[in-house]
């Protein structure tokens, strides 16, 4: 019986994870991970298990990151179920289901119709497409809107960011109408460097703040919602109601403190890193943002997916350098995209270097 054919895409996974080197983030294994996890409870003298997310490393964590973003903080196990609790709130406070969001918002493009479906939300859109959010599209928007959600950044369009007064403007603009603004703040660690601001600073001109830890950060899983006293306690009701606190969440928390300390002081050199790949690159392959306003950016090149991905294949198995993760369709007929996440690992490499490689699939 013939073996059945192992796919290009199975192959280029496999080659991925036997690379010595990456500049993208990097997972360990589950044991190595936990081994690391115990090491860091001793590092941060971490004796108190969490329950029923209250106390223990939880409590430390949501106390660290109210600290760094000037708000209250309450944990949650996913970004999905924070978000949605954040808009809930605001609908509900406003007796209006009505927000404003952009078009490629996650919620929006990721989440099966949650909001509207699981939250009774009417969704307005507030930019579409790759456009940066501000003022002038809110004011397009006639008529009361409970909450308006920015995306910071935008992944979907080359995690895209607003200048920070043109944030601040929008912020000015959602006051003035009585409108709650919140970020979707994902990526808002790798952000900070662009905005070129306290973290506090960014997160004071929205009502309500969604953080990750487990993206940039590199944690387990979770997320956090900020905001002033009530909001967060209308959000721990919330969380309660819809399941969100298990009985453990210690090791979560134990990684997103390990993030903050380790992975946040690094950000704005990843970011600073892939801007001088970017700018390495040959005009043949082109940048979204032309520029980088963070450390994640989507390339587009001419060529067709399989034979890219092939010629890829084939580079990371002689070089066993992950510089590239793979090349799809575009929505442009003969031209293949990806997206770039600079870490931790790429800091040790030269970006003129990693940006010939890159080139040298096209030529």
């Amino acid at each position: 019986m013939n073996e059945p054919e192992i796919s290009l895409e199975h192959r280029l996974r496999e080659a991925l994870g036997a690379c010595r080197k990456s500049i993208f983030p990097a997972y360990a294994s589950p044991a190595d991970t936990f081994e690391e996890l115990a090491k860091a409870c001793r590092e941060l003298g971490i004796e108190e298990w969490d329950t029923y997310a209250e106390r223990g490393p939880v409590a430390r964590l949501e106390a660290e990151v109210g600290e760094l973003l000037g708000k209250s903080a309450v944990f949650f196990p996913s970004g999905v179920m924070a978000q949605q609790i954040a808009l809930r709130i605001h609908a509900d406070n406003a007796g209006n289901r009505r927000v404003a969001m952009p078009d490629l918002s996650h919620l929006l493009v990721h989440e099966d119709d949650g909001p509207r479906i699981l939250q009774d939300l009417r969704i307005e859109h507030l930019t579409t497409g790759r456009t940066t959010p501000t003022k002038a599209a809110l004011d397009a928007i006639p008529g009361p809107l409970a909450a308006c959600l920015v995306e910071l950044p935008l992944r979907d369009a080359g995690c895209l960011l607003p200048s920070f007064d043109e944030l601040a403007e929008l912020s000015k603009g959602c006051r003035d109408r009585g409108i709650a603004l919140h970020f979707d703040g994902a990526r808002i660690w790798e952000s900070q460097q662009w905005f070129g601001r306290p973290l506090a600073d960014i997160a004071d001109l929205a009502d309500s703040v969604y953080v990750s830890f487990y993206k940039g950060l590199g944690g387990l899983a979770g997320a956090a919602l900020l905001g002033d006293d009530d909001f967060v306690a209308q959000a721990r009701l919330w969380r309660h109601r819809m399941g969100g606190t298990l009985y453990r969440s210690t090791a979560e928390a134990v990684s997103a403190l390990v993030g903050l300390r380790d992975q946040l002081p690094l950000m704005s050199g990843f970011s600073a890193w892939g801007r001088s790949l970017a700018a390495a690159l040959p005009e043949s392959i082109t940048v979204q943002p032309p520029v980088p306003h963070s450390n994640t950016f989507l390339l587009y090149a001419a060529g067709d997916p399989d034979q890219v991905n092939e010629r890829l294949l084939a580079a990371l198995e002689e070089q066993s350098l992950a510089f590239s993760r793979g090349w799809m369709a575009a929505e442009e007929p003969g031209r293949v995209m990806t997206e770039v996440t600079i870490a931790e690992g790429a800091l040790d490499l030269d970006p003129e270097a990693v940006a010939g490689r890159i080139a040298g699939l096209f030529s």
